[in-house]
């Protein structure tokens, strides 16, 4: 008995101290993956699967609506499919779910960005400490800057640690 009473007296501080301390450890981003299929294996054919959750609903549809002339590519699809993966990606952008808003953190209303890239909390992450200098960048072996798995072994998991 005097066992259990110590475990408790020792346990429950602990616990508590665990609740408050974790989202200040867990300092990276986490998102739901892609888990359509179609999307998926469209998407990924060519560059890595960006999480729906990276980007507003109104980066999707932009870039969903000019799949013709994507970032230099053509990637244009069949309306269906294509009508898909937009649904698919505004469904579950950033300002479609309330765990992603971190995402919207300082981007004004009116502003649609096309790459992850340019959106401020991509920014303070990663515009400090040299995370995408160059030299840095060159080492990790990233071909650009949100060329995320370089860094972030899950990033198409929707796992974006810091570490």
């Amino acid at each position: 008995m005097r066992f259990l009473r110590g475990a408790v007296l020792v346990g429950a501080p602990l616990a508590v101290l665990v609740a408050i301390a974790s989202p200040l450890v867990a300092d990276g981003v986490r998102l739901e993956p892609v888990r359509d299929s179609v999307v998926a294996k469209e998407c990924s054919a060519c560059h890595m699967l960006y999480p729906a959750g990276l980007l507003p609903a109104r980066s999707w549809r932009g870039m969903t609506s000019t799949l013709a002339d994507h970032f230099g590519d053509n990637a244009a699809l069949d309306d269906p499919t294509a009508a898909r993966i937009a649904a698919y990606l505004a469904a579950n952008a950033a300002d479609a779910a309330a765990r992603n808003r971190k995402m919207m953190r300082g981007l004004a209303a009116d502003v649609t960005p096309a790459r992850i890239t340019e959106l401020p909390w991509w920014t303070r992450k990663h515009e400090r400490k040299d995370r995408v200098a160059p030299a840095t960048l060159a080492r990790k072996g990233a071909k650009f800057k949100g060329d995320c798995k370089a860094c972030h072994d899950d990033a198409e998991r929707g796992l974006f640690d810091d570490d």
